[in-house]
C-alpha cells in the first residue's frame, strides 16, 4: 500500500474513475431516481433555525488548498434558514426507504467504494478495482448503505450513525421527500462556524482543546494504521463529541456532507456575496464539506471549516453522507 501524495484529494473516490478503467457496470442504464412519494414528511431530528447574517467565508491561510478554491476569503451574507443538528442517520434513511421503496445508486450500480482496511483479504484477492492513485479505495460489489462494508456486513449497531454510500442524487431525493433541501456551501460554512468568525474549526483554532478530541478523523499513519485514539475507526454516532455554538454536531470529520452547489474552484470569484450558490456545472462535480473519519493533517486536512471537496453526483463511498436544510418558514 503506497502512501498518499501530499495534499492529494484522496478522502473520496469517483465512480467515473472505475468506469473509465473498464468496469463492467459502466454500461448499465442510468438509475431511475424517481420516488413514488414526495412532500413534507416528519423526520426524527428537530431542525435548528439560524438567523443568518454576514460572515467571512473561505480562507487565505497557508493551510488551505488553493486548487480547491478555498479563497480568497470574503464577506458573505446568508438569509435565515433551518439546518439539522446531525447528519441523516441510518434509522432516518431506513424510514425513507420503507415509505418510498427508493433504491440508492449504489444498489442500482451494484457496488460502492469501501476503505481497504474494512475489506476482507478474500474479497481483495478476488480482484476488486481501485481508482488510479488511490489504492485504499476498493469498488466492492454489494456495498450499499445497509451493507456498508459489502456482503456480510450490516448496520445493526449503527442505527444512530450517519448513513453512508449515499450519492448526491440520493441525498437530493431524501431531502425532497422530507420537505427540505441540501444546504448551500455558504449556509453550510456559516452553520459550521457556529458564530466563531475566522476560526479554523467549529470550536476554535486548536484541534484538540485541553487535549480532548472534538471530531472523528484519522490518527496514525495513513492509509496503513489508524490508532483510533478518538474512539472510532469508521463512523461515529451523529451526536458524538460536543456541538458547536449553534448546537450542531460533527461539522468537522465523521462523514463528508453533500451541498447543493455544483463545485467550482472559482466559487469565491464568480458567485454573489448574498446567498451565493454555484448553479452552473463547471466541473461535473457537486460540492462536499466537512471532511471525514479518513482525513489526516499529513495529506488531507479538509476537516477545517473553510475546506472544500467535490465528487460526481452519482458517486458514493463509506465516508459520504449529508444533512437536511430548509428555507426559513418551512
Amino acid at each position: 500500500m503506497s502512501e498518499p501524495k501530499a495534499k492529494a484529494s484522496c478522502c473520496s473516490a469517483s465512480r467515473s474513475h472505475i468506469q473509465a478503467a473498464g468496469d463492467p457496470q459502466a454500461e448499465i442504464a442510468a438509475p431511475d431516481l424517481a420516488i413514488p412519494h414526495s412532500g413534507a414528511h416528519a423526520v426524527s431530528q428537530p431542525m435548528v433555525l439560524l438567523q443568518g447574517g454576514t460572515f467571512r467565508m473561505g480562507t487565505d491561510s497557508a493551510e488551505g488548498f488553493p486548487a480547491d478554491g478555498e479563497g480568497p476569503a470574503r464577506e458573505v451574507t446568508v438569509s435565515p434558514f433551518y439546518i439539522s443538528p446531525y447528519a441523516v442517520t441510518n434509522r432516518e434513511f431506513a424510514g425513507f426507504v420503507e415509505q418510498t421503496g427508493y433504491k440508492t445508486e449504489a444498489e442500482q450500480f451494484g457496488w460502492s467504494f469501501v476503505f481497504h482496511l474494512f475489506v476482507s483479504d478474500e474479497l481483495k484477492a478476488s480482484g476488486v478495482q481501485s481508482p488510479p492513485g488511490t489504492p485504499w479505495w476498493l469498488a466492492v460489489p454489494g456495498a450499499w448503505w445497509r451493507d456498508p462494508e459489502g456482503p456480510g456486513s450490516d448496520i445493526g449497531e449503527r442505527w444512530n450513525h450517519p448513513v453512508v454510500h449515499i450519492s448526491w442524487n440520493d441525498a437530493y431525493q431524501y431531502c425532497k421527500w422530507a420537505g427540505g433541501r441540501l444546504p448551500t456551501e455558504a449556509e453550510w460554512e456559516f452553520a459550521a462556524r457556529g458564530g466563531l468568525n475566522g476560526k479554523t474549526y467549529p470550536w476554535g483554532d486548536l484541534l484538540k482543546p485541553d487535549g480532548q478530541h472534538r471530531c472523528n478523523i484519522w490518527q496514525g499513519k495513513f492509509p496503513i494504521k489508524n490508532n483510533a485514539s478518538d474512539g472510532f475507526i469508521g463512523t461515529a454516532p451523529v451526536d458524538h463529541y460536543e456541538p458547536n455554538g449553534y448546537g450542531l454536531y460533527n461539522m468537522s470529520g465523521n462523514v463528508w456532507e453533500w451541498c447543493k452547489d455544483w463545485f467550482s474552484a472559482d466559487y469565491h470569484r464568480k458567485t454573489n456575496s448574498i446567498n451565493p450558490l454555484q448553479t452552473a456545472d463547471a466541473s461535473g462535480n457537486r460540492s462536499m464539506r466537512g471532511g471525514s473519519y479518513l482525513c489526516h493533517r499529513s495529506y488531507c486536512n479538509r476537516y477545517r471549516v473553510a475546506a472544500r471537496s467535490k465528487n460526481t453526483p452519482d458517486s458514493s463511498s463509506g465516508n459520504i453522507g449529508f444533512r437536511l436544510a430548509a428555507d426559513a418558514g418551512k
